[in-house]
């Protein structure tokens, strides 16, 4: 019988050796209407992919006979030190992962010593997190058509000591994630198929269900009717929410309210990084959201290298969508980022094993980022540079 390659089977998060063998992990743990929540893209998935395929299209070429003893990643974000240029991105719905979802999240990036991003859409207070888990904390803002909400969050995320605000601007309308929805016969009601499924997970629903019951998003349930704040209530509710009347305008509206910090999260274009340092924010995120809101978008590390040439001496750049391996953080900050932030890649760990999956997840891309950057005859992630990459033609039709 020839050897055959098979996907990681192991439960042993020690074991993992990739976030790839984590997502393995993941997936078998929970439900699959869960799995597909954080999996899924927009319609046909083709931002998704391309977000890889923008990866796999640059390649390196390393210099050799350099010194690469006492390797460092530590870097400079927004004023203080990481010891990594790595943060975790906001996501929303945690609490379906595992209970402590975003606290077990807050506490893993704290532990490492990197920023931890929390959600509007959080299922866990954001007073909550700043107490029990601590570390540098970041809030992400979505601006909806009751801008008390808005001025709640910040008032509260100031109040606790977060250090940053990201106001995420390219989800004042929601993607159309199809394949999450066909789990649903409609919002908040489960298929019979999912709600079988879902039994053939009975630690789920002991560890998460039965613990604390339904998820709710804890940030937002005084401003919503009875019945939305549980993710299934909310699901029809807090689509409605969000405001497509958003604009540059209210920059100038949030810098009013928020005295710290603040970044856009949603450039792609190098107009617009240059009106947002033209406004004073300290920095942007590059992101197409995962893939999961325009479909057919452009991935961000297509463009990181115009933006950071145009802004980077004025601002932070960070960027997101599609890191799975160090060899994408590296490409990152050779072309001009200060940091990656991580999505899937971090829930992944999240789902796999709760706040030990998580950090087992950041030390295996700290550890593979070490790794390349001495590949690349580079001592720190300064040294990481444009000419260490090529980018490779498209294939032929």
């Amino acid at each position: 019988m020839p050897w055959k390659r098979l996907p990681f089977d192991g439960r042993n998060l020690s074991a993992a050796l990739n976030i790839a063998d984590l997502r393995e992990v993941a997936r078998r743990r929970v439900p699959g209407f869960v799995f597909e929540y954080v999996e899924g893209g927009a319609e046909e998935e083709a931002t998704l992919r391309g977000n890889r395929e923008a990866f796999a299209a640059l390649r390196f070429a390393p210099p050799t006979l350099i010194d690469t003893e006492g390797r460092s990643l530590r870097t400079e974000l927004l004023g203080a030190t990481s010891n990594a240029p790595i943060a975790i991105a906001p996501t929303g719905l945690n609490g379906m992962l595992h209970p402590d979802g975003d606290i077990g999240l807050a506490r893993a990036a704290a532990a490492f010593g990197i920023p931890y991003t929390l959600s509007t859409l959080s299922t866990t207070l954001l007073e909550d997190v700043a107490s029990q888990a601590g570390g540098r904390l970041w809030m992400q803002l979505y601006v909806m058509k009751n801008r008390a909400i808005a001025e709640d969050i910040m008032r509260r995320a100031a109040a606790s000591g977060f250090e940053a605000l990201l106001f995420t601007t390219d989800a004042n309308v929601f993607g159309s994630r199809e394949w999450d929805r066909r789990n649903y016969l409609r919002p908040g009601r489960p298929r019979p198929r999912a709600i079988l499924d879902t039994l053939r997970h009975p630690s789920w629903l002991t560890r998460v269900l039965l613990r604390k019951g339904v998820p709710r998003f804890r940030n937002l349930e005084a401003f919503l009717p009875p019945g939305a704040a549980s993710a299934v209530g909310g699901s029809t509710i807090i689509p409605q929410m969000f405001a497509p009347t958003i604009t540059w305008d209210d920059i100038a509206w949030i810098r009013q309210r928020w005295p710290r910090k603040l970044l856009i999260k949603g450039v792609l274009t190098v107009s617009d990084a240059r009106r947002a340092a033209d406004l004073g924010c300290d920095g942007i995120v590059l992101t197409n959201h995962g893939g999961r809101q325009l479909d057919y978008c452009l991935a961000p590390i297509e463009v990181l290298g115009e933006i950071a040439a145009a802004v980077g001496h004025r601002m932070t750049v960070l960027i997101d969508s599609g890191f799975r391996r160090g060899t994408d953080i590296a490409k990152a900050l050779a072309l001009g980022a200060n940091a990656a932030m991580l999505g899937r890649a971090a829930l992944y760990g999240l789902a796999a094993g709760g706040e030990a999956g998580v950090r087992r997840a950041i030390e295996m891309l700290a550890l593979e980022l070490d790794r390349v950057l001495g590949q690349l005859c580079c001592r720190s992630v300064a040294d990481l540079g444009p000419a260490l990459l090529r980018r490779q033609p498209p294939p032929n039709p």
